[in-house]
């Protein structure tokens, strides 16, 4: 927790969560202000705008630059780059297969084993804790409509797929909560079951969910390199 990184990125939040400073950086977000300009309209005195933008200034936020066409006029501007890094870098995962967990293994996980083949070159399967007896029609119309091929043909039980290597992403809370003692490197995906709802908008939405989370994930994960023997 005491790293540079760590505490640049504490001072950044603390930063912006005053609402003042808040408000600031979303008047500056689209153009350079002048700092009378500004305080005019957050309708705040001038020293007090002096004190949030010291404070906006000394994380990097925001530079202040002065007019080439009036010297005595400074204007104000947001920095892109002092938002880098707000976000904690994601750790690479090294694992031979992702394996996608629900229930039933009839709609959530279904869905992300599509997606994950369409976008990554790991290896990917799904399963689910109880199988159910088939897949869900309404998964295999989401996963059509989105132009992506389902070469599942029914449901799998977690048992006969997973294996130690395997990483486990839970799609499912109640999965989740029933893996706690697996020794497989695991991650949870917090995902309404669109079968409660059973409607084709409930299906696409939790389609568009899970493809984002994929999406996020993907960079992160990578298949281990074998170290090539050195010949004798």
């Amino acid at each position: 927790m005491g790293t540079e990184l760590f505490l640049s990125r504490v001072a950044t939040f603390a930063a912006l969560g005053d609402p003042v400073r808040l408000a600031i950086a979303d008047l500056l977000h689209d153009e350079d202000l002048s700092p009378d300009t500004l305080a005019a309209n957050l309708k705040i005195p001038g020293n007090l705008l002096a004190h949030h933008l010291k404070i906006l200034t000394d994380v990097g936020l925001v530079t202040r630059t002065r007019s080439q066409a009036d010297g005595r006029r400074t204007y104000l501007h947001l920095e892109p780059g002092g938002f880098d890094g707000l976000l904690p870098a994601a750790s690479i995962i090294n694992t031979r297969r992702v394996v996608f967990v629900c229930t039933e293994n009839s709609a959530r996980s279904v869905m992300a084993e599509a997606i994950w083949r369409d976008v990554s070159t790991v290896p990917v399967s799904s399963a689910g804790t109880v199988p159910a007896m088939r897949i869900n029609p309404r998964t295999r119309s989401a996963i059509l409509r989105a132009g992506l091929v389902l070469d599942q043909s029914e449901p799998r039980d977690l048992d006969g797929v997973l294996e130690p290597s395997d990483l486990v992403v839970s799609v499912c809370d109640g999965v989740n909560e029933k893996l706690v003692n697996r020794s497989n490197c695991r991650l949870h995906w917090s995902i309404a079951d669109p079968a409660r709802v059973d409607s084709d908008a409930a299906f696409s939405q939790t389609f568009d969910e899970i493809r984002s989370r994929v999406l996020n994930l993907v960079p992160h994960v990578r298949t281990p390199t074998r170290q090539k023997r050195k010949s004798a």
